[in-house]
């Protein structure tokens, strides 16, 4: 070894590949931020392919605005922008409903909400929204620029579901638009569907929460990190209607994941038995930044509050679990997964 070379440490110098799967659901997408903004922070992992769906799209699209502006600092500096305008903004994710927000950020337990639910179930936003006024809009336009998007190095792959075929559309950056994102964040009972071109389209969880497939067939890396924000478990049965709707919803969203994670784990133990041509299939490498033991508490009304003081705790908890991810497995990025599917996604029991 020549005398002024150096041991390279792969932990502070190695820029490591990876792209990104954030999941949608309302305000607990500032987790998402957290966890994005400690990934920027880091400074050593290079994005690729981002896919996102709902509120994952709308993280997706204001980082990438920013990073087409200003680099890392700008993408961190526009995702804090955004999520602190959401406060300012009122609850933008159900703009209808009401009420005082409690200190433990329970919106399910305030009359307003349970009234509001029950009318949204009894009409339809095309009866009482005939204007079909979004305030989402409004604070999209101030942080997503669709120019800044279509010429930003990160690829971006935005999940909406048609409203007539029941197939997910994915909008990628060169037709990537406010309406698009609107689409990927519109909830049936509160928006009227989006119309693009000669389709409408409702929220993107439906049908991929968020989709995989775009970046195994549209990148060329093999580590995906996902952001899951919508617990897989809960304990106990609901009894009550509110509570048995929103599990519902939770398992419909999280459905579409579950199937292309099952697709994924197939294909890599096809590949580890050398039944597969490597050349044309991925052997993905899959990581996944969560806290289900923090979220999980969180009620299925929560996604519609947007408390300056709920999104910043949010942001907390999203920075502190990407923060554990990157101190246990970074090295693990370029090198092996570090997400048990089948143990995580299918409760497939491991060996012993």
């Amino acid at each position: 070894m020549p005398d002024d070379a150096r041991p390279i440490d792969p932990y502070v110098s190695t820029i490591r590949h990876i792209d990104l799967a954030l999941q949608g659901g309302g305000s607990h997408g500032a987790f998402t931020w957290g966890v994005l903004d400690r990934l920027l922070e880091d400074g050593h992992l290079e994005f690729h392919g981002i896919s996102g769906t709902s509120a994952g799209a709308i993280n997706a699209s204001v980082m990438a605005t920013g990073y087409q502006r200003g680099g890392r600092e700008g993408a961190r500096q526009a995702l804090r922008d955004f999520w602190m305008d959401v406060s300012r903004s009122g609850s933008i994710f159900a703009p209808f409903t009401s009420g005082k927000v409690t200190d433990n950020f329970n919106l399910g337990m305030l009359p307003g909400y349970q009234w509001a639910s029950t009318f949204f179930r009894s009409f339809s936003p095309y009866e009482f929204n005939p204007l079909n006024l979004n305030p989402l809009r409004d604070v999209l336009y101030r942080h997503v620029d669709e120019r800044a998007i279509r010429g930003c190095p990160l690829h971006l792959f935005v999940t909406a579901t048609s409203v007539t075929t029941g197939q997910p559309r994915v909008f990628t950056n060169r037709d990537l638009s406010l309406d698009a994102l609107l689409a990927s964040a519109c909830l049936p009972f509160l928006f009227q569907a989006v119309t693009i071109g000669d389709d409408a389209y409702w929220d993107g969880g439906y049908t991929g929460n968020p989709a995989i497939y775009p970046l195994i067939y549209q990148t060329e890396y093999l580590d995906i990190l996902l952001v899951r924000i919508n617990p897989l478990v809960r304990e106990g049965v609901p009894h009550h209607t509110e509570e048995i709707l929103d599990r519902i919803n939770e398992i419909t969203f999280n459905a579409g994941l579950i199937s292309e994670m099952r697709a994924i784990s197939f294909v890599s133990r096809l590949m580890r038995e050398g039944k597969l041509d490597p050349g044309r299939y991925k052997d993905l490498r899959l990581h996944m930044v969560a806290d289900d033991k923090n979220l999980a508490e969180l009620g299925a009304a929560s996604k519609f509050n947007t408390d300056r003081g709920f999104l910043e705790q949010l942001f907390a908890l999203g920075h502190a679990a990407a923060s554990r991810w990157l101190k246990r497995h970074r090295d693990d990025i370029g090198v092996k997964p570090s997400l048990d599917i089948d143990h995580e996604f299918l409760k497939v029991p491991k060996l012993r």
